[in-house]
């Protein structure tokens, strides 16, 4: 998964927890800082709270995880690093007055609801998982054959063996005489 397409997943937790106004904006090569920013307004602590861990958590089971955090304490605005990307969650007074919108207006603002890349994987899962049916009805005839020919190689050798001692009989009857 691409960084375009972690940020687009970041973006739609936010929407998940309804996150409002929210703004993906694309700086590659255009700051030092990052190359994306996520803006979302959020309407109180506890959905600031709310949002911010829907977005680490889901984004923590991707393998993506934070570099450092902001604003712990704030009730107003907390903003989460993750390397090439930041996560801006603001209440619409701290977004207002801070303006990031016109701050960063330099960049280009993308559509974040692009299709989601986890249902092709899921497709590939349902092929992984008909396959591994089929499988074992496969192995399932093979050891049946396998046992039919241990049973009839026993008992070829049991007929060698017989046949061994009669031989190994008469030749000790002849040699006695």
């Amino acid at each position: 998964m691409n960084t375009k397409e972690i940020v687009c997943l970041a973006a739609r937790y936010a929407d998940d927890k309804k996150a409002e106004q929210i703004k993906v904006i694309d700086l590659g090569g255009l700051s030092s800082l990052c190359d994306y920013i996520v803006i979302a307004t959020v309407t109180s602590k506890p959905h600031l709270e709310a949002v911010e861990e829907e977005i680490s958590t889901k984004l923590k089971q991707e393998g993506i995880y934070k570099i450092n955090r902001d604003g712990v304490e704030s009730n107003v605005w907390r903003v989460s690093d993750y390397g090439s990307f930041l996560v801006h969650l603001m209440t619409p007074e701290a977004r207002e007055f801070y303006a990031l919108d016109k701050i960063f207006s330099f960049g280009k603002e993308i559509d974040y609801t692009l299709p989601k890349p986890k249902k092709a994987a899921a497709k590939k899962t349902v092929k992984k998982a008909t396959a591994a049916k089929k499988a074992p009805a496969k192995k399932t005839v093979a050891k049946k054959t396998a046992t039919k020919k241990t049973a009839t190689t026993k008992k070829t050798a049991a007929k060698k063996t017989t046949a061994t001692k009669k031989t190994v009989k008469k030749t000790t009857k002849k040699t006695a005489k």
